[in-house]
């Protein structure tokens, strides 16, 4: 195949190296084209995420590919050697077409069926075709890369349960509420577990989001970011009145929620269901709050062992994905097996087609006397005898060549056909 991949991922290198592997595709001199000014490039695809840099490429010379990329690698990355091989992997062939198919499949990803990585290889092949930079045979795997993706979307369920917390919270409340769509929130706290928490919520059709901080302006800024609106710590109570959840993660040393603020807040919301997450450590809520009729409490060890289940399950599901990468592995090394033997194919179709119209210019004298639709007919008749004869040939052919044995057939049909080499 000649194929070669070579990069490094949050696997094998801190982030700090991986920061100075990044290149920006916005830059004047693109990756891409600097890496096809390797000599005997055939093409070449650049992904680059804050959890990975890859380079895959189609070579004639894998071994000069290989020094050259590793150099490009040493300048751009400003690395020394012993962090390059420390970190650096390289895959040739079949195994790099396999673990650009777990790539993209989310197999490889930090998180386990997270769909963003799909998007992220989509765009890094845009590049590279908008570039000029693939070819026939990068053109195909990565076409044959989708397919293994959306394959393992749809026959497994790798993606279907929460494994951050942020997201079980979400996943929670909306089998609580049966939806989230029209329910209001207060994030109590602007860290990152609020951002996610927020993120989810939008995508799931939350409505209004309320954000209280310990720092006014941070609350102010978070609000503004996901449309929502920012309220002080001092107003949480009166807030407590009006919306339908409550995610709490804050550093506090005390209970920012109590039972009595929750038992109020009830009596004026008329005992409409109030869902309270508590993902703060220390905890934010008091655990009584949860022993108030219509309040439903979790903490963050009610949501870790979600998350521990379903990560769980996930890996289950991984297995069945890593059967559809092997069969998509095969087919795709059957195709390209079978490149090896339509040059072949092609010029015995055309010295068969070349006699085919000889013969018949021979017979131009007596065809003359013809109507049209018999000499047509005639032709026909030629090239349906010429077909039929080749056919067992041709297949018997493709089927050698998927076990790479077709290079004494092809030998042999050029001598004794006298096709050109």
């Amino acid at each position: 195949m000649n194929i070669i991949l070579i990069g490094v991922n949050h696997k094998t290198a801190p982030l700090d190296l991986r920061e100075r592997l990044s290149i920006s595709c916005e830059e004047a001199a693109h990756p891409l084209r600097e890496i096809m000014k390797i000599p005997k490039m055939n093409g070449v695809i650049y992904l680059s995420t804050c959890n990975r840099v890859e380079v895959i490429a189609q070579t004639t010379d894998v071994p000069e590919t290989a020094e050259r990329l590793q150099d490009f690698i040493l300048q751009h990355g400003n690395l020394s050697r012993e962090e390059m091989l420390r970190c650096l992997y390289i895959y040739g062939d079949q195994e790099a077409v396999r673990h650009l198919f777990r790539v993209t499949s989310s197999l490889d990803s930090l998180v386990m069926g997270e769909p963003q990585i799909l998007g992220q290889v989509k765009d890094a092949y845009r590049q590279a075709v908008e570039n000029g930079t693939t070819g026939i045979i990068l053109n195909k795997i990565m076409h044959y890369a989708f397919r293994v993706a959306k394959r393992v979307r749809t026959e497994t369920e790798i993606a279907v349960n929460a494994v951050s917390v942020s997201y079980a919270a979400v996943e929670l409340a909306k089998k609580i509420f049966g939806g989230l769509q029209g329910k209001n929130v207060l994030l109590i706290g602007a860290g990152e577990m609020s951002e996610l928490a927020a993120r989810h919520l939008i995508n799931h059709g939350a409505d209004q989001i309320l954000i209280a901080n310990r720092t006014y302006g941070r609350a102010q800024q978070m609000a503004e970011e996901f449309h929502g609106r920012a309220v002080t710590l001092d107003r949480i109570e009166d807030s407590l009145r009006d919306v339908d959840i409550v995610i709490s993660s804050t550093g506090a040393p005390g209970y920012v929620i109590t039972a009595g603020m929750v038992a109020a807040a009830l009596r004026r919301r008329k005992n409409r269901l109030l869902f309270l997450i508590d993902i703060a450590v220390p905890r934010d809520i008091d655990p009584a709050a949860g022993e108030i009729d219509n309040v439903f409490l979790y903490n963050i060890d009610h949501l870790q062992d979600i998350v521990d289940g379903n990560v769980r399950g996930r890996m289950q599901e991984a297995q069945k994905a890593e059967m559809i990468i092997n069969e998509e592995v095969a087919k795709f090394t059957q195709w390209h097996n079978t490149l090896a033997v339509v040059p072949t194919i092609v010029s015995l179709k055309e010295k068969a087609e070349e006699i085919v119209r000889g013969e018949l210019d021979k017979s131009s004298a007596w065809m003359q006397n013809l109507t049209a639709e018999d000499r047509n007919n005639i032709e026909i008749l030629a090239g349906s005898i010429i077909n039929k004869i080749l056919h067992d040939p041709i297949i018997s052919l493709k089927e050698e060549s998927q076990d790479y044995a077709a290079i004494p057939y092809v030998a042999a049909l050029r001598r004794l056909f006298r096709l050109e080499p």
